[in-house]
């Protein structure tokens, strides 16, 4: 019990110690800045209705090393745009977000990341993506944590 009476007051007494220059440093850590790229192979597409889909991708480095996985579930929102959520799964966690992708071209749009697990937790960001080739699409997410 001494022990942590004191642990608490040596902290206390560092913390105010420190001054009005220590708060800041606690109270909002810098966000930093990481960027992922990859490229995401399809593997499998499953319709689970007339307006919703499953897509299975391998996820490579420009290499053709394996460096994780995702999963998407997309859903039409009309005749030719549909809505998708992605999770992706890599070295650090699983990373969520989502798009709108059109039915017309395979644009790619409003790219989100909305979070994670992991290194991945509450982070934020954009995604884009663009086709190589019609199993293959070029990936870039920019995300904050």
């Amino acid at each position: 019990m001494k022990l942590r009476t004191s642990i608490a007051a040596a902290t206390a007494a560092a913390l105010i110690g420190g001054g009005a220059l220590a708060v800041p440093a606690f109270a909002s850590p810098q966000a930093t800045t990481h960027k992922l790229s990859f490229i995401s192979v399809t593997k499998t597409e499953v319709n689970f209705s007339k307006t919703s889909v499953g897509v299975q991708e391998t996820d490579v480095s420009k290499a053709g090393k394996i460096v994780g996985f995702d999963e998407i579930y997309g859903v039409a929102v009309s005749a030719t745009a549909s809505a998708a959520n992605v999770t992706i799964v890599t070295t650090g966690g699983m990373l969520y977000g989502t798009f709108d992708i059109s039915l017309v071209t395979g644009k790619i749009t409003d790219g989100k990341v909305t979070g994670g697990t992991g290194q991945f937790k509450k982070a934020t960001g954009t995604l884009t993506a663009s086709a190589i080739n019609n199993v293959k699409t070029a990936v870039t997410i920019t995300y904050h944590t």
